[in-house]
């Protein structure tokens, strides 16, 4: 790790408020069951779903869970990718725990010849062993994040954390770390999908109290099941549920193509994908299970299988598993699905069998079942 961050003018401006506390409401659903699942005491807190799973509202509640506890916060996006920024918005972070916490690190970072990186942690790792006090860092929305000189000055500094301080991560998609390792030596806590998803009493909570609706507990519990606990799609749900008065119809009903959930998931998730990656999506939108050889067909190209492969690792599949040789997506990618199928009317698949089948499933969304050879 020998990279050198590029010099920045001191006194340039920081958007303070990506180092703002969020404020956690009493009137949201509490997670008590996930915040004490977070152990501060290991090295690492990963939670990392997708979009809408209620990641960085756990993190606020933990917080005011622990109103004793000493926490910086960062908000990332893509413009902190310079090593530079992320390093003054980070280190300025901290100072909130300590208003001299980091001043010769943050000094070297603005010098007209700044050091290697690694020499600039170092100075800041032995600055944060001087803080007596317990204290956490969390690090919000980092799959925005994409730098890998970045990656590995986390990676230094999870290696040599001093025993005072615990790093919180929440990402759309499993950073670029040695989770192995930290897994495997008991410093790492991981919450996903699996346990975040609401609960059917979250759920209800969340309909009734949080959304203000009259919901029957039968139809919450239909929610609940064809969101399989996605609390973005119940919020959208609820949304789409306001003012009508046939509610178990409506739930009967309820499926990606609901235009709230559309207008979400090309927003949040189609459209801040790569062109190649959003083009394999929007291509075999219409499976419902996949392998390497059948994406293959269908997108008439090589490398579905490492493609796949990618995916699962950055979550873009909401329930994605493995199952027979092949991936086997649930209830809840049905709605990446149809708000894909509404994306496939304006694009352009060419000719051949793949454009077949996008016909077809624009208009009669036929169920495809895995081939195994």
């Amino acid at each position: 790790m020998t990279v050198s961050a590029r010099p920045i003018i001191s006194r340039l401006p920081l958007l303070e408020t990506k180092l703002y506390l969020p404020k956690w409401s009493a009137d949201l659903v509490s997670r008590l069951r996930l915040i004490d699942l977070i152990h501060p005491q290991r090295k690492l807190t990963l939670v990392s779903a997708p979009a809408g799973f209620g990641k960085t509202t756990l993190l606020a509640e933990w917080v005011a869970a622990v109103p004793t506890k000493l926490v910086a916060w960062v908000s990332l996006d893509p413009s902190d990718n310079d090593p530079a920024f992320f390093w003054t918005y980070l280190i300025t972070a901290l100072q909130n725990i300590q208003p001299s916490l980091g001043e010769r690190s943050l000094s070297l970072l603005q010098s007209p010849q700044p050091p290697a990186i690694e020499s600039v942690l170092i100075t800041l790792l032995n600055e944060l062993t001087a803080v007596e006090a317990e204290f956490v860092l969390i690090l919000d929305d980092y799959h925005g994040i994409e730098t890998p000189a970045i990656h590995d000055g986390i990676g230094f500094l999870l290696s040599h954390l001093p025993p005072q301080m615990h790093l919180m991560i929440a990402s759309r998609a499993d950073p670029p770390l040695s989770l192995a390792r930290l897994r495997s030596h008991g410093e790492l806590t991981e919450l996903r999908v699996r346990d975040l998803r609401f609960t059917p009493d979250e759920a209800a909570a969340f309909l009734n109290q949080v959304m203000g609706l009259e919901i029957s507990a039968a139809d919450v519990a239909a929610l609940e099941k064809r969101t399989e606990g996605w609390i973005a799609g119940l919020q959208l749900a609820a949304l789409s549920l306001q003012g009508r008065e046939n509610i178990s119809d409506f739930v009967a009903a309820f499926s990606g193509d609901d235009r709230y959930i559309v207008d979400y998931l090309l927003e949040e998730v189609l459209q801040r994908q790569p062109d190649r990656v959003r083009h394999f999506l929007l291509q075999t939108a219409i499976l419902e299970r996949l392998n390497g050889s059948l994406c293959n067909a269908i997108t008439d190209q090589s490398g579905s299988q490492e493609m796949l492969e990618t995916l699962e690792r950055g979550n873009l599949f909401m329930s994605l598993r493995w199952q027979n040789r092949g991936y086997a997506s649930n209830q809840l990618d049905s709605f990446l699905r149809a708000s894909g199928l509404e994306a496939v009317r304006s694009f352009d698949y060419g000719t051949g069998w793949s454009k077949w089948m996008c016909i077809a499933a624009i208009g009669v969304k036929p169920r495809i079942e895995l081939a195994i050879p």
